[in-house]
């Protein structure tokens, strides 16, 4: 028999630290590492398994044999069963078999810790390394330039498994091809972030990567650990964010995954009414087990170590903070207090929150958080989950239902856009257009606009013009920024074909310059949280389907006047109110010809008059183009 060598990575207050759930570098001592024992070369295991009888290692490297590679139990009732096998190299495929005391069950599972696993459909666990030499100090060192609440901040979201594919093969694209053509794409459209849609491993395509196995290795789909290093590096190089998505809220319940991982409900509570759930038919994470804190924080605080994450966007908050999502009445419990809140995800999310920011500077956690549970990002010292923002999921809702609307109806329904005006500060709020709004029927974004070809585009961009101006950072779904036509399909690519066409191309277009304007116009972004950096004109002109608003920097001089106009009616001699005299020059417009528009535009300076008007002591008229935002700066 194979001899399996008594070693550990464990100091007793590692074990004190994982037993108390505050252990935040488990893995470090947790999966397999390659290391050197007394001079020979090979590789440490390690794995928290508190139910077995036994563990073996099993891998290409003993034909899967159980029992030839037996690990050792620790003897302070951690349940963490470890050893040193000699000689196993770097690319060695492995699993646990586990023999559990519950019933003699048998369990075959990957390495909750494994730092790479076999491309799908395969599921072994592959021993690996983090080596990489990074190139992105000047990003690291002033990343909080580019991450603070006060900076520019937009979203480019991206599957990568459909972005773009290589068509003459018929393949995925690599981590090192997106290292070149997404880098670029991106860097050329003026996106301040881009966010990948989960990039762990996960076994079934159908979930777009929201049903994760493999927590801490990068999906082999598209290369190598270190070859994602280098598309973050690539990305950083370029001045460009990386947020990641993570999904603490829910796993599968595939046979090698962490369901039923040593014959016991080690990772999901074991309560089916609060381990189990409905909509995805996935397990839930025990989040009151001191242990499954640990692995969760850990797992959270590795990608911003060892992948240089700038932000970390946690999928599905609301159904992790209800006890009853999703749930009819007799299957769910109250907490203690009778309430329906989840009393150990709350504390969790809060320790997850203080973990982050207190170990990375520059960084931020962003909830899609679909309900109005307060404080969602306030910090935790005023009783807040202490998140750095939260998805606005009413705006995206409001929004959509007011612009899918044909122009004749609009006069009847502009309190769907102006309400978001009356909470829009509660939070730090992120306003998205993501993936979940151009699925399952409800057509894309430009799908849904109504009226004939030239109108759809007009709509189009006057959504986004909309979107750059609303106060808030902003996220967009890949496709949207060129006016895709179709639904987006995970099993191809976007419809790169559409941009030879001048109104695709024209939206393309006004993005990159909306967010040129965000980043250029301090107004846009230094107050985008803040009450004190947006002030109505007028939201009440109904009747015209017209709103208009100034948004403020921090000097009066940034200021910037919006002017939107819902319906396709040109509008002439429009008056608005102003809060000073000067000249008014016009900085940007959706209804340029080179976007598609029909090419109207205000004089390059207009005179501000000392005529009352909107409550205001000055007034000026504009030109008002068909479905359009016109933003104007005073001078």
């Amino acid at each position: 028999m194979s001899k399996v060598i008594s070693h550990s990575l464990f100091t007793d207050f590692d074990v004190d630290l994982f037993k108390a759930g505050k252990h935040f570098r488990l893995y470090e001592k947790l999966g397999a590492h390659l290391i050197t024992v007394d001079g020979v070369e090979g590789v440490y295991f390690a794995v928290w398994a508190p139910t077995a009888h036994s563990v073996s290692v099993v891998g290409d490297f003993n034909f899967w044999t159980q029992g030839e590679h037996l690990l050792h139990v620790r003897w302070d009732s951690s349940g963490i069963w470890e050893g040193f096998i000699p000689s196993i190299k770097k690319g060695a495929t492995y699993k646990y078999k586990i023999e559990s005391n519950n019933g003699g069950i048998v369990t075959e599972k990957a390495d909750p810790f494994a730092f790479y696993c076999e491309k799908p459909p395969h599921t072994a666990s592959v021993v690996w390394d983090l080596d990489y030499k990074w190139n992105d100090n000047n990003w690291m060192e002033t990343r909080q330039n580019h991450n603070g609440l006060d900076k520019p901040y937009s979203v480019y979201e991206v599957h990568l498994g459909s972005w773009k594919r290589h068509a003459e093969e018929n393949r995925f694209l690599t981590y090192l091809e997106f290292a070149e053509d997404l880098v670029n794409y991106v860097k050329e459209t003026g996106f301040t972030h881009v966010e990948f849609m989960p990039i762990m491993e996960y076994p079934y395509d159908p979930s777009w990567g929201y049903q994760l196995v493999g927590y801490f290795a990068p999906t082999s789909r598209f290369g190598k650990p270190q070859d994602f290093m280098v598309l973050v590096d690539k990305l950083h190089e370029a001045g460009i964010g990386v947020i990641l998505d993570w999904v603490p809220s829910h796993f599968p319940d595939d046979a090698h995954g962490l369901g039923f991982f040593d014959g016991s409900n080690l990772f999901e509570h074991p309560d089916r009414r609060k381990g189990y759930h409905p909509d995805w038919k996935s397990l839930v994470f025990n989040y009151g087990r001191n242990e499954v804190r640990s692995f969760l924080i850990s797992n959270a605080l590795f990608w911003l170590q060892h992948y240089h994450a700038d932000a970390l966007r946690v999928d599905a908050v609301a159904s992790m903070l209800y006890l009853d999502y999703s749930r009819n009445d007799g299957e769910w419990e109250p907490n203690v207090y009778g309430g329906r809140e989840n009393l150990d995800t709350i504390s969790f999310l809060k320790e997850f929150n203080e973990a982050v920011y207190l170990n990375y500077e520059g960084v931020q956690t962003i909830a899609e958080e679909s309900t109005s549970f307060p404080m969602v990002s306030r910090p935790t010292s005023v009783g807040g989950l202490g998140f750095g923002m939260k998805w606005m999921m009413g705006w995206m809702h409001d929004t959509l239902e007011y612009f899918q609307k044909d122009t004749v109806y609009r006069k009847y329904h502009q309190n769907d856009l102006t309400f978001s005006m009356t909470y829009t500060f509660s939070e730090n709020f992120m306003l998205p257009l993501s993936h979940d709004e151009v699925v399952y029927g409800k057509k894309s974004i430009a799908g849904r606009m109504p009226g004939d070809e030239w109108q759809k585009f007009a709509n189009l961009r006057l959504l986004y013009g909309y979107m750059f101006m609303h106060p808030g950072t902003k996220l967009l779904f890949m496709g949207s920024e060129f006016g895709q036509s179709s639904e987006w399909n995970f099993e191809g690519s976007l419809d790169w074909h559409l941009l030879q066409y001048p109104f695709h191309e024209g939206v393309k277009k006004l993005i990159t310059d909306l967010n040129k304007l965000y980043k250029t116009q301090p107004a846009l972004h230094e107050k985008q949280f803040s009450p004190e950096g947006f002030e109505w004109i007028n939201y009440s002109d109904h009747q015209n389907a017209v709103m208009s608003f100034i948004r403020k920097g921090n000097n009066q001089k940034d200021d910037v006047i919006v002017v939107c106009n819902y319906t396709q009616i040109v509008r002439p001699n429009y008056r608005i109110g102003l809060p000073r005299k000067g000249k008014l020059t016009e900085i940007f417009n959706s209804d340029a010809a080179n976007y598609g528009g029909s090419g109207l535009s205000n004089p390059k300076k207009l005179t501000i008059e000392a005529m009352p008007y909107d409550g205001r002591d000055y007034s000026t008229e504009l030109l008002l183009p068909p479905l359009s935002v016109t933003v104007f700066k005073i001078s």
